[in-house]
């Protein structure tokens, strides 16, 4: 993940503006497989912030540990808005956590469509408010990279990190 450098790396940055917030993520992924955990865990300090990551790969693990409807499953895909949303948010709620980061994509080289092509690519985050405030948020952005099967990967949970990051900052009090 050399591609990326940064100074300091935003999965530093990211570990710092949490847990001086004293908030915590929880993490689903998908198409990264885990290289968003990976990344957070590597600097140290790490367990000041991250509550888990779970790596449901299939519609069965999706449903099992996130308990992402059949029916959105069924309508929109693995690899949606939709999908995406209820991950972050499952992520988030199952953890207990204040912050929920999820990723959903195609990194190929095979499963593209014409809609979906290989490189594309979810993240979600999703933030959860005080009880009864009605604050609670959560949002998803699609993006599409160039690459094979790594790049896409590498990039994608690059890319999941920025969005907490920026969605954190701008929660700043």
């Amino acid at each position: 993940m050399r591609e990326f450098a940064e100074d300091p790396p935003v999965e530093r940055r990211v570990g710092d503006l949490l847990a001086e917030r004293a908030e915590t993520v929880a993490v689903a992924e998908t198409a990264t497989g885990g290289l968003v955990g990976a990344l957070l865990t590597s600097p140290p300090g790490a367990s000041d912030f991250l509550d888990r990551v779970v790596v449901p790969y299939d519609y069965d693990a999706l449903r099992a540990t996130l308990a992402i409807p059949r029916e959105t499953l069924d309508d929109h895909g693995a690899v949606s808005e939709p999908v995406t949303r209820d991950l972050a948010r499952a992520a988030r709620d199952t953890a207990d956590a204040t912050w929920g980061v999820a990723t959903a994509g195609v990194a190929g080289p095979d499963g593209g469509t014409e809609a979906k092509p290989v490189g594309t690519g979810f993240v979600g985050v999703a933030y959860a408010a005080p009880w009864e405030s009605g604050d609670s948020t959560a949002r998803v952005s699609r993006y599409e990279f160039d690459g094979g099967r790594t790049a896409v990967r590498e990039r994608l949970a690059r890319r999941a990190l920025r969005d907490l990051e920026t969605a954190v900052s701008s929660r700043a009090d």
